[in-house]
């Protein structure tokens, strides 16, 4: 008999966290990029700079967001909401997550239709993102690992190919 565990958004766990670093002016990065929230608390602004008025504050260390523009040190980010404002580079890291959205999904143990299911994710559960190719990704959450459909995922692109 297979037990199987359903987690819930109170239950996703992260490991440490990985400071951002950006790279020289010669290696640019790709816009848009998912990256994750670096910090527990991070000042979202209505315009890169300091001047600009905070829009809301995020307590969500290692949460997903989308870069969509860059100005400088300030970063233009999206979330799963498709709310968008402005934060400080130092504010971000280079680690990747995803957010289960939808429906309760399955975690698998191979990348395969069928294969055994490990956990059940509830949606807004927040999964560390191993590797990612054709339609599956491999994630972390808590103290199990396996296999999801890419398409039930917010935090990787359609057609991206990753691995950490």
């Amino acid at each position: 008999m297979t037990c199987l565990v359903v987690l819930s958004l109170q239950a996703s766990a992260f490991a440490e966290k990985a400071p951002y670093t950006d790279k020289t002016p010669e290696e640019k990065l790709p816009i848009p990029r998912f990256v994750t929230l670096g910090t527990d608390e991070v000042n979202v602004r209505t315009g890169p700079g300091l001047r600009y008025p905070i829009r809301v504050i995020i307590r969500r260390d290692g949460l997903p967001v989308e870069i969509i523009r860059e100005f400088d040190v300030w970063r233009q980010i999206r979330d799963i909401d498709g709310e968008e404002g402005w934060v400080h580079k130092s504010m971000l890291s280079g680690k990747r997550a995803v957010v289960v959205r939808g429906t309760v999904q399955p975690v698998l143990k191979k990348p395969e239709d069928g294969a055994r299911p490990v956990v059940k994710l509830e949606p807004g559960v927040m999964a560390t993102l191993d590797k990612c190719a054709e339609k599956w990704c491999e994630i972390e959450v808590a103290s199990y690992s396996g296999w999801i459909k890419r398409e039930s995922l917010w935090g990787v692109y359609p057609d991206e190919k990753f691995e950490k």
